[in-house]
């Protein structure tokens, strides 16, 4: 999977801040977030169990946080922890997730792991909580100062996006002295995962393929239907384009259905971001050239083991906590193995 300073102008190109706030308060009032009633979740009864654990994050629907929540689930059963998981439904935005963080927050748990959708909007929230006692972990993006935070744990977001600017290089059939277009599609400007994704990306371009050329950006709010229009319109702007970088799950999905509608696969490569299972299937229809993995549900299992050796103040546990984690990425592609296609795919 998701950010800096030009993010609420980057988010009104498809929604005005009044209707998300709109939606938010939809949300709110249908019962999203202001309950603890841990509806799915296979941890013990409440009675049984020491701790309450909360996950937040935005675009609740996205099949990495779902991949995500099967990992936490799986962890709070083993740990006898209560787990709460909310949400927006479909909408990746501070606007949204503020709410329910504080609705959450409200119910005092016992600690947080926070995915913040942008890392200054969430900031107030991440302090408000460890200022109540409520320790916090940042899981796969994080906010700017984490310095009070239990850990962040991420997948490798520079590592993964030179990995898809290598992988580009080679579908391209990179040559010195020719250009090369190519565009990026991400879900927000400051999502730190997309952010250091396409740092990651850009650095390893200048410096080992100058003839790739990032002719231009877009915004999806994670939303694979706003991502499919942003990829159309880019086949229209640009009929010489070489590549795609869609730097999350949800604009891979939208930047696949697009190709696949003009006829275009195989033709413009397309590097993801993400395995989820529709993605992973077209992995060997040769719609994707290669999607880059990672592990979120190892990111939740860790994020419930560190918060509650913080809770039950287990001073040898505590010792072994690293302030930041950084989890590995795998590449997939047409020549991985059956049995690594799905031991990497997503579990829904």
């Amino acid at each position: 999977m998701v950010l800096p300073r030009g993010r609420v102008r980057c988010l009104e190109r498809t929604q005005s801040m009044a209707t998300i706030r709109h939606k938010a308060v939809k949300a709110l009032a249908a019962g999203v977030a202001l309950t603890f009633a841990v509806a799915g979740v296979s941890a013990p009864a409440h009675a049984a169990n020491k701790y309450t654990i909360a996950f937040v994050m935005g675009a609740e629907s996205d099949p990495f946080f779902q991949a995500m929540k099967l990992g936490a689930q799986q962890e709070a059963a083993a740990k006898g922890v209560t787990l709460v998981w909310q949400g927006d439904p479909s909408v990746y935005s501070p606007a949204t997730q503020n709410p329910i963080l504080d609705q959450v927050l409200a119910q005092k748990p016992s600690g947080l792991v926070l995915i913040p959708t942008d890392p200054t909007a969430l900031q107030a929230g991440h302090d408000k909580a460890i200022a109540a006692g409520i320790p916090v972990v940042n899981v796969d993006t994080h906010v700017n100062d984490t310095s009070k935070a239990v850990s962040f744990i991420t997948g490798d977001n520079a590592d993964g996006g030179a990995k898809a600017a290598d992988t580009l290089a080679t579908a391209i059939g990179y040559k010195k002295g020719k250009t090369y277009k190519v565009v990026v599609g991400l879900t927000s400007a400051t999502a730190t995962t997309n952010v250091g994704r396409l740092n990651g990306f850009t650095a390893q371009i200048a410096k080992k393929y100058p003839g790739i050329k990032v002719v231009d950006k877009a915004y999806s709010q994670s939303q694979p239907s706003v991502a499919n229009t942003n990829v159309a319109n880019w086949l229209t702007k640009y009929p010489d384009l070489a590549g795609i970088f869609a730097i999350d799950g949800t604009n891979a999905a939208g930047a696949a259905a697009a190709l696949q509608a003009k006829g275009l696969v195989g033709k413009i490569k397309l590097i993801g971001y993400d395995a989820y299972p529709d993605n992973v299937a077209l992995i060997k229809k040769g719609v994707f050239t290669a999607l880059i993995a990672q592990d979120p549900a190892a990111e939740a299992r860790l994020a419930i083991d560190y918060l509650v050796a913080t809770l039950d103040n287990d001073k040898a546990a505590i010792a072994k906590i690293k302030k930041n984690v950084v989890i590995p990425n795998v590449v997939l592609t047409a020549k991985t193995s059956a049995a690594d296609l799905k031991k990497y795919t997503y579990v829904k």
